[in-house]
């Protein structure tokens, strides 16, 4: 069984490695999009189905350090990435660090409106000020690059090379979190989900497992947030916008949360609806309407698929199961 998985992550890993000699630009582009969401999903995975917190603040840490990497980048060349990734995800990290200690006070839906609270906070320092060119955002006008003193050691700025550096990243991410959640820490934020009140009957201090988690969460989500900004080029408020915090919320919910493939699943799935129903040559004039079209079709998933889209298999196999004939006694 374990081979066997294996020959299938490496048969995908191969798959995932040569779609950009055979696509062209945009969807090059898209597959890049697809796997910095991945990234971002998998960061909030880690609440959500590591710990069950469900967080309406994760992007505050997405934009932060998007903010960031555009920030100290040069605007006369490329920014260093081993100064900016580790300043990205620091900055991040130290946000949520603050605002955890005191969102993790609160319980339940009190618990989402002050992390909501949080992130719009951190929204309007960028939008109502000049930290970052107000809500007009500001660009970067070069891809950073991995150097050490003179000497380039990766250089991202052509798509191909951008894309092995974002697949990178998401692996890197991936087994991080697979091991994680097979450690004892990963084993301890479970039984706080399951049941904290008993894990803390056992001795656990389980506000410091919390918060351990929360800051993890978003200096992963300030990966993300970097390779937005190396993406695109440019950096606005909305970034941080509730908006982009719920959206990634979907992604994790529609992908399934009790699985790291869910993230990643959910993610691809919502992208490629968003590309989709604001596409021209698919929906013509509803293309404009596109917010109708997509909320429609989260509602229909979401009802016909309850455990996501990682559930799909098993949904499959218990109504063929059901739908079998029961054998006939003596």
């Amino acid at each position: 069984m374990f081979t066997l998985r294996a020959l299938y992550i490496v048969a995908l890993l191969v798959v995932v490695g040569v779609l950009p000699m055979i696509l062209g630009d945009y969807y090059i582009s898209l597959v890049i999009k697809i796997m910095i969401f991945a990234i971002f999903a998998l960061s909030l995975q880690l609440l959500v189905g590591g710990v069950g917190l469900v967080s309406l603040g994760h992007a505050a840490f997405f934009g932060i350090a998007a903010y960031v990497t555009t920030l100290l980048s040069p605007e006369s060349g490329p920014g260093n990435l081993l100064i900016l990734l580790p300043a990205a995800m620091c900055c991040a990290l130290i946000y949520a660090l603050v605002t955890g200690a005191l969102a993790l006070r609160t319980k339940g839906v009190y618990f989402i409106m002050v992390t909501l609270a949080f992130s719009q906070m951190a929204y309007y320092v960028f939008h109502d000020t000049d930290i970052g060119g107000g809500s007009d955002g500001i660009y970067l006008y070069f891809r950073p690059e991995l150097r050490l003193g003179d000497m380039v050691l990766l250089n991202i700025d052509s798509p191909y090379s951008f894309y092995l550096f974002t697949l990178g990243c998401l692996l890197i991410t991936w087994i991080f979190l697979a091991v994680l959640m097979r450690s004892r820490f990963g084993a301890a934020l479970t039984g706080i989900r399951v049941n904290e009140q008993r894990m803390r009957s056992a001795g656990y201090s389980t506000f410091n497992y919390k918060l351990v988690a929360y800051t993890l969460a978003g200096a992963l989500a300030g990966i993300s947030g970097l390779l937005y900004a190396a993406k695109d080029g440019f950096v606005n408020p909305e970034l941080l916008a509730w908006e982009q915090s719920g959206l990634v919320l979907l992604m994790v919910i529609l992908g399934g949360s009790t699985r790291l493939w869910g993230a990643v699943l959910g993610a691809a799935g919502l992208t490629l609806l968003q590309e989709a129903f604001q596409s021209q040559a698919l929906f013509g004039d509803w293309s404009s309407h596109w917010h109708l079209t997509f909320g429609l079709s989260i509602i229909a998933l979401v009802a016909l698929m309850p455990n996501g889209l990682i559930g799909i298999s098993a949904q499959w196999r218990n109504r063929r199961s059901a739908a079998r004939p029961a054998p006939s006694q003596g």
